[in-house]
């Protein structure tokens, strides 16, 4: 039992810590009692980052309900909490799920040499750089809010049932709010990239299964006739059916990920054109306080990016299952035999399906959906310009 977690991908590793350290990712080995305490740590670690801000801006949007430029001044961040508490319920309550399925891929992941460790270095490096442009936005972005507060103004709008402009509750509220936000901020960096990961290793699965079946034959040499020796024969059959076992693994993968995340992702989706929306309306109303302006022109690219990041990984997802059947075509598979023709047959066949993530089966995780939510929010931003100026 520990805090750090260890995985072979090391943006998966700061994801779960930061997950175990909040309390919405029980170390294995706890006792009854042990849980007990645990959950009751993750739920005042809850309350105190999410749980506070989405009751008092309620409470606050509904006060100042009809002024757009208020309203809107509240409502991207209560989305932004509302769409990550629906991502730390899935994580929580389906951690029973996603424990094998990091174990899994680290173990298989780990084990690879030569070419197939290339892979994934590339992976690895590939999911970090992205996880430290997303920590970097984030950290701009809730600097910018903690240090663009006027005197006596708290840096987020919010109900508070005292008068948070006299001191020490301002102080205090002002602690609370910034010290909360940092915490959630980078939070929701881990989850996002933590789903976001897993997808990435189950495209480095499809690379492995794509690079085993490409090189099936490569150190066979047909005998004169330009057929494979029965030994040879069998020698590349095994080798087959490592490489479909990796494929149906990556498959199932992707179908876990699926029953784990397509409700949160939708959610986020649209939350997320909602906040693309607002965030772009604050930023024509703001005036004067360029730290201000500043930071939510990051909170913009924050909030692109995360969508952004989840777009591609499928995307990608999608293009690599699709790879599956050219590199079991680009094998020496004109000296096999009939048995391995028919079983590369099968896979190839099976890889014209290609595995693809949805947002609660209504927009496909793809590079196109991403453009479809800009252009979306960027509708929704002329019509809350419209209903501005005719106020």
């Amino acid at each position: 039992m520990g805090i750090i977690e260890k995985n072979v991908n090391f943006s998966v590793s700061v994801s779960i810590t930061a997950l175990k350290l909040f309390g919405f990712w029980a170390p294995e080995g706890l006792t009854r009692e042990q849980n007990i305490l645990y959950n009751c740590y993750g739920f005042l670690s809850f309350m105190f980052l999410l749980g506070t801000y989405l009751i008092i801006q309620v409470v606050d949007l509904f006060l100042i309900w009809g002024d757009v430029a208020l309203m809107t001044g509240t409502a991207f961040v209560l989305f932004t909490n509302l769409a990550q508490t629906t991502k730390i319920v899935a994580v929580v309550a389906r951690a029973g799920t996603l424990r094998p399925l990091v174990s899994s891929a680290d173990t298989l992941l780990a084990a690879e040499t030569g070419p197939g460790k290339e892979i994934v270095d590339s992976c690895n490096r590939e999911t970090w750089q992205q996880q430290l442009v997303y920590f970097c936005l984030t950290t701009v972005t809730v600097a910018g809010w903690a240090g663009s507060a006027e005197k006596n103004q708290l840096p987020l709008r919010a109900w508070y049932p005292y008068d948070t402009s006299v001191s020490p509750a301002y102080e205090l509220t002002y602690l609370h709010q910034v010290g909360a936000l940092f915490a959630a901020a980078y939070l929701n960096v881990g989850k996002d990239t933590l789903v976001t990961c897993l997808i990435a290793q189950t495209r480095c699965q499809l690379q492995l299964a794509a690079l085993r079946l490409a090189s099936l034959t490569d150190d066979l040499t047909p005998t004169a006739q330009g057929t494979l020796t029965a030994e040879q024969e069998a020698e590349a059959w095994s080798r087959l059916e490592v490489a479909a076992r990796r494929h149906q693994e990556a498959l199932h993968a992707a179908a876990q990920l699926q029953a784990c995340f397509s409700a949160p992702v939708f959610a986020q989706f649209g939350v997320s054109m909602l906040i693309i929306c607002v965030t772009a309306f604050q930023l024509t109303a703001q005036n004067g306080n360029l730290v201000r302006l500043a930071s939510m022109g990051t909170y913009l690219l924050n909030m692109m990016f995360q969508v952004f990041i989840y777009c591609y990984q499928g995307n990608q997802l999608s293009g690599e299952s699709m790879d599956i059947a050219t590199a079991a075509y680009s094998c020496g598979w004109t000296a096999c035999g009939v048995r391995l023709r028919r079983g590369l047959l099968l896979v190839m066949v099976r890889a014209r399906r290609a595995a693809r993530l949805s947002a609660g089966g209504f927009a496909t995780l793809s590079l196109a959906s991403f453009m479809a939510i800009v252009k979306t929010s960027y509708s929704l931003f002329t019509v809350l310009q419209q209903a501005d100026e005719q106020k």
